[in-house]
């Protein structure tokens, strides 16, 4: 589990509009425009696994969880990318 060294609590994401994720739980975050990420979606709709997170926007990144959840975003892939590794986005 990833953790911070200062007070081992878990690491979280901000995946936008205060909605968080722990970090160590996602498995990828990929771009929603391909058929087989559409695909993906609409079956974790249908499993009762889609989290939907974008506040009505449009979805531009899907997270995948190690629970086989599928959290929709409305950030962009990069920058997830760049919160998860801590790296700023300036």
């Amino acid at each position: 589990m990833i953790t911070r060294k200062e007070d081992l609590s878990p690491v979280l994401i901000n995946v936008g509009f205060g909605n968080v994720v722990a970090a160590a739980k996602i498995v990828a975050v990929v771009t929603p425009g391909s058929a087989p990420m559409k695909r993906l979606r609409e079956e974790a709709r249908e499993r009762g696994k889609l989290i939907d997170a974008t506040e009505g926007r449009r979805t531009r990144s899907i997270i995948i969880t190690d629970s086989d959840h599928i959290i929709l975003s409305a950030l962009q892939a990069e920058t997830l990318a760049q919160r998860f590794t801590g790296k700023s986005e300036a």
